[in-house]
């Protein structure tokens, strides 16, 4: 019998699957299954960033360089034709660009900021990034050619719309644009408070469902904590955009040479070791830079001039490592036990560490090295505490034998 006289001769019948059965079996995920490949919208020291279908996080104290960051991805974005993969001769001289050559559709949606204040930063940054002459556009001796165009970006501050409206207008935004890449600057305003978690965890699966549905790339601005030394984002939506997002981007400023950093600090693919250095110049563009340096001294470790020799290790080679045992033991001190947030605190305190990726790449090297323990307390909270030495044996002699 062939399978449509099968299927014929059981038409009428009840199937034994419910519909929750059935949405499962769509749902399944199996190694024959022909599923989209994942497209990312921007390449950074050439490793592909900030994919389609999925949220992006960018964070930073106040005035650490977000907004600067989310102008360049925007300028580069919408910009004709791609900027240059090395920046050499061009506005940004940064390590950024477009995958693909044509530019792509670009929405800002400003929670945060006066109009004047969005307006300012769209015609003195974005705009002005988009026009200024540099050699890889057509006709780099015109100065007064004009790559704006209300078609490549779309702007809109919502700040004065109560922030129950503010979820339901992005959604018309998005849905009406249909942008390949949104900045939401900030998410903290689309709840009323950021130690909601149902709220929080609701305004997460509104924003996923969104990227997923119009295939785009969300990028969500949020504070960090407001304390020197806790690099965590504020709130409960903080804790939930970590959990869900693709990737996440530090922004910080460095004094007191006024030098800005993005460093990727955790994604899902492709790890990005490298940070982007940036200043702005007097036109109040930013420009790549090197590493800051506090003037080349010897003994600190070459990339990360600003470490406390105290803790770095030369060998016979002139190779550098830091001392981490040394580093976690005085860390944690006399205490019994440390949270992981005070772990990190007293550690980049005391060795002057401001990456991310590096303090947690010097845990891991702690943790498996059996110089710390890791566990948790009653709360399900993680600790640390310092892993007790072997003691040395030493064997007593009497008459030349031991005993």
């Amino acid at each position: 019998m062939s399978q449509l006289d099968a299927e014929l001769e059981h038409a009428g019948e009840e199937t034994a699957l419910s519909p929750k059965m059935l949405l499962l079996e769509q749902l399944r995920i199996t190694p024959e299954k022909q599923l989209k490949p994942m497209e990312f919208l921007f390449q950074l020291f050439g490793k592909p960033c900030f994919p389609r279908r999925e949220l992006v996080a960018i964070t930073g104290k106040a005035k650490s360089g977000k907004t600067f960051v989310t102008s360049m991805l925007m300028a580069v974005g919408s910009l004709t034709p791609n900027p240059s993969p090395k920046g050499e001769g061009s506005i940004y001289q940064l390590p950024l660009k477009r995958m693909r050559e044509e530019p792509f559709k670009v929405m800002w949606y400003d929670t945060e900021q006066s109009d004047e204040s969005t307006q300012d930063i769209l015609n003195n940054r974005i705009i002005r990034l988009l026009n200024n002459t540099n050699t890889n556009l057509t006709n780099p001796t015109n100065n007064s050619c004009n790559l704006w165009s209300e078609k490549s970006i779309d702007v809109f501050n919502v700040r004065g719309v109560p922030w129950k409206e503010r979820r339901d207008l992005l959604r018309e935004a998005v849905t009406r644009c249909k942008p390949d890449l949104v900045i939401v600057d900030g998410i903290r305003d689309l709840v009323n408070d950021i130690n909601d978690g149902v709220l929080a965890q609701e305004v997460m699966e509104e924003l996923m469902h969104l990227a997923t549905e119009h295939n785009c790339c969300i990028v969500c601005v949020l504070h960090q904590n407001k304390s020197g030394e806790d690099h965590n984002l504020r709130g409960w939506i903080g804790t939930e955009l970590m959990n869900k997002a693709f990737e996440v981007y530090s922004c910080e400023k460095l004094l007191p040479q006024r030098i800005f950093s993005l460093e990727q600090t955790l994604t899902r693919k492709y790890d990005i070791e490298r940070t982007m250095y940036f200043e702005v110049g007097d036109d109040g563009l930013p420009v790549s830079c090197g590493v800051p340096t506090d003037g080349g001294s010897k003994d600190k470790a070459d990339g990360y001039p600003q470490l406390n020799a105290d803790y770095i290790r030369h060998d016979e080679q002139d190779q550098w490592q830091v001392d981490v045992r040394r580093l976690f033991s005085d860390a944690i001190g006399g205490r019994q036990q440390v949270t992981g947030a005070e772990l990190r605190s007293e550690v980049c305190r005391l060795s002057n560490i401001r990456s991310w990726k590096f303090y947690n790449s010097l845990l891991e090297q702690a943790v498996n090295g059996e110089v710390i323990m890791k566990s948790y307390d009653h709360a399900a909270h993680v600790i640390y505490a310092l892993r007790p030495q072997a003691p040395v044996q030493t064997e007593l002699y009497q008459d030349g034998e031991p005993f």
